[in-house]
């Protein structure tokens, strides 16, 4: 709490280009701050993923951008269309504004300066602000349990940003677990500023009742909210007519897969698959699954780790995105889920991926992780010790 005894002020500010990850998880630290009795505001400059309306913080916004392919330099606005210097400005005089009216007690930039570095104008920009509003406002970065290590000299360039502009990182993982070590050099200066809070995890899932359900005994295959699953979703079409045909496998599509896409996807299934859209179910479909399919992601991973669910990961790695592949890894060797490839020198294929899956089906579920899922019950009061220590130091 403030000195006036009023809740504490917290303004995230996330821009997811891709996927939704980065919105998904924001919004979960922001309702878990809410929850934690902080007055919060979500300012989101990716595209709408869905209403929050009803939410327990305040959301915002911002002109949206995105990104298609693997090129992250290049932002396009809501028609594909290259964004211009105007929207920009927009984005970060809404920031400012922002940051002028609510005199935030804590500004949390999601994944930034780790990366989003094509928008670190507009971070900076808030940050200034901030503390033009409030001097005394703490100022954190939000990263997930892996990053996509750049070249050295981006490294640096963060890591100078961390010094000059940041008291702390948040970082929503396990150490035992996954160590943020294990994807991005870790210096004596940074690990000083780092605070790992447990995993951003979703509430549990009521456990189902065997055979009970829509989707029981399904194979539920799932690939974040991007067009990335696209060479997934294509493969278990293969393998799914290879496995027995009383076996139903149900592809779910994230909302950044083009209709074309989908109907493509329909097109080329087998009886024994259903293809619809991404649900807000999905947990509780997941929980129900006789084996999930799936890439990666951070999300991803939280709700079959929940679950319980036996598990084959294929993680998205094309290009020089590391972060799956790592996060898959360290999954298989906790024996959480199986892990193929779908791209490298030896890729996957159909056959490979229904032998996988007739092995996962024939074993008995894994033993419920160890993996520390609390993170968002605990952000709260790690937030008002750094706020306290702030005042203190």
């Amino acid at each position: 709490m403030s000195a006036e005894n009023q809740p504490a002020r917290v303004l995230i500010a996330v821009t997811h280009l891709l996927g939704s990850g980065h919105l998904v998880r924001a919004a979960q630290l922001a309702r878990a701050l809410a929850e934690g009795g902080f007055d919060v505001t979500l300012a989101s400059g990716g595209m709408p993923l869905r209403e929050m309306g009803g939410e327990t913080f305040a959301f915002v916004q911002l002109p949206p951008v995105k990104v298609e392919g693997l090129d992250f330099r290049k932002l396009l606005d809501e028609a594909g269309t290259a964004v211009d210097a105007g929207r920009l400005a927009r984005r970060r005089a809404m920031l400012a504004a922002l940051a002028t009216t609510l005199r935030p007690d804590v500004v949390v930039t999601e994944h930034f300066p780790f990366g989003r570095r094509q928008l670190a104008e507009e971070f900076l920009t808030l940050i200034t602000a901030a503390k033009a509003a409030n001097p005394s406002a703490l100022v954190l970065a939000s990263v997930r349990d892996v990053l996509v290590t750049p070249r050295p000299d981006r490294i640096a360039e963060a890591e100078q940003r961390l010094c000059s502009c940041f008291d702390g990182v948040l970082v929503h993982g396990d150490r035992s677990f996954l160590p943020l070590e294990a994807s991005w050099p870790v210096s004596p200066a940074l690990a000083e500023r780092l605070h790992y809070t447990g995993y951003l995890a979703p509430p549990p899932v009521p456990a189902p009742v065997p055979g009970d359900g829509e989707g029981a005994g399904d194979v539920i295959v799932s690939g974040g909210g991007s067009a990335a699953a696209l060479p997934l979703f294509r493969l278990c079409l293969e393998a799914a007519r290879l496995c027995e045909p009383s076996r139903r496998w149900r592809i779910l599509v994230g909302k950044g897969v083009a209709e074309g896409d989908v109907a493509a996807l329909r097109q080329s299934a087998s009886p024994n698959v259903t293809i619809e859209r991404a649900r807000a179910d999905f947990p509780a479909l997941l929980a129900r699954a006789a084996l999930s399919v799936s890439q990666a992601g951070y999300n991803t991973v939280l709700d079959l780790v929940a679950a319980g669910r036996p598990a084959i990961v294929v993680p998205f790695d094309e290009g020089a995105e590391t972060e799956q592949a790592i996060r898959a890894a360290a999954m298989e060797k906790a024996g959480l889920a199986r892990c193929l490839s779908v791209s490298g020198p030896e890729p996957a294929s159909p056959a490979d991926l229904a032998t996988a899956v007739a092995a996962a089906l024939a074993q008995e579920a894994p033993a419920r992780p160890t993996i520390d899922l609390g993170g968002a019950e605990r952000v709260a009061g790690l937030l008002t010790r750094l706020l306290a220590a702030s005042k203190h130091g």
